[in-house]
């Protein structure tokens, strides 16, 4: 659906301020908003990226801190930004498992501060980012569809992405703040650096390149919905200026499913890894045998479309981690007092989920 859209005049004279913003998600919305706004405020601890993920750009200022810290907060607020892209969150499924009161006060009480500050404010958009792993369960029908809400979650990390946006409503109805809330799924693209914690495809990518074979978690006929960083970028620019979005939840991914085999299959091609795949059991909390989504909504709303074929998607992330690799190497972050090599081995990539 064509929607009447110029991010150039959308945010002509804005600060724009992005949580997370050196993740891989933030790093390129950073880059993307830069472009057309007057400033962009990154707020991030460096926890899971690395600082030369933020883009090096005249009109990007970056403030390193966590978003529990108030002092930081209020530091990011006096620069009164317009708009609040809120992506930090404490990532993801494994990690709010092994750590879930560290999950609960980054994505609990993170994310109704942030939301606390911005009514203050007077803050013009609220883009809260969700995940499409935690709302639906494992019951709900394909495609995935907004309108379909599970309470039968699976890990910290389901159910604290599903607070957020529970603060959310409560801050659009009972304090007019404008909020919208965009689901991802299986994010993948350039500026996600592997590690113990990341998703699969980085994971998978950084195996290969060192020539090790590739860990599936199950029977590898399992599908995720893999949706390229740049389309996420272009929904939640959308989602941060277009009046239809506000008070509105809706999935930004491609619609399209993609089995975990044939994504590891892929990868060792493109890299000319030879050690092949090897099999690990499913953990417990990963219940979801296929996962597809329905961006019907967010093509109603925002005109959303996601235009980037896999293969594409899957080349330019290939190119990113080739001129990037000795940065890379030295980041990724696979656990203290372990070689490498063993931990690659042995880590059951996160992020089929996520």
């Amino acid at each position: 659906m064509s929607i009447d859209y110029d991010p150039a005049t959308a945010y002509a004279g804005k600060t724009v301020l992005i949580t997370g913003g050196a993740g891989a998600i933030g790093s390129n919305l950073t880059r993307a908003v830069a472009r057309v706004a007057e400033r962009v405020i990154v707020l991030d601890n460096l926890v899971a990226s690395p600082r030369w993920n933020v883009p090096s750009l005249p009109n990007v200022m970056f403030v390193e801190g966590d978003i529990l810290d108030e002092v930081k907060i209020k530091r990011v607020f006096f620069e009164r930004p317009h708009i609040v892209f809120h992506l930090a969150a404490f990532f993801a499924n494994q990690n709010s498992v092994d750590h879930p009161e560290n999950d609960l006060m980054v994505n609990g009480m993170g994310t109704l501060r942030l939301m606390e500050y911005s009514v203050l404010q007077g803050i013009e958009r609220f883009v809260y980012a969700s995940s499409g792993c935690s709302i639906y369960g494992s019951a709900a029908p394909l495609p995935l569809k907004e309108e379909f809400m599970s309470m039968h979650l699976s890990t910290p990390y389901q159910i604290t992405k599903m607070l957020g946006e529970l603060y959310a409503n409560f801050f659009w109805h009972h304090h007019e703040l404008p909020v919208v809330k965009t689901r991802f799924f299986n994010s993948y693209g350039p500026g996600e650096v592997p590690g113990q914690y990341r998703n699969v495809i980085p994971n998978f990518i950084y195996w290969a390149m060192k020539g090790l074979p590739l860990p599936i978690t199950g029977t590898g006929e399992e599908t995720r919905d893999f949706t390229f960083v740049g389309d996420i970028v272009n929904g939640l620019m959308r989602a941060g200026v277009l009046e239809s979005a506000i008070g509105q939840e809706f999935n930004l991914a491609s619609g399209r499913e993609t089995r975990i085999k044939d994504l590891a299959e892929t990868i060792n091609a493109a890299t000319g890894n030879k050690a092949g795949i090897r099999w690990a059991s499913r953990r417990k909390w990963d219940t979801k045998s296929r996962l597809r989504a329905s961006v019907e909504r967010a093509n109603t709303l925002i005109g959303y479309e996601p235009n980037t074929r896999f293969e594409d998607g899957l080349e330019q992330t290939l190119r990113w981690f080739r001129d990037n690799w000795d940065r890379i190497d030295a980041a990724a972050a696979f656990g203290p007092g372990v070689s490498s090599a063993v931990r690659e081995m042995t880590v059951e990539q996160d992020g089929q989920e996520a």
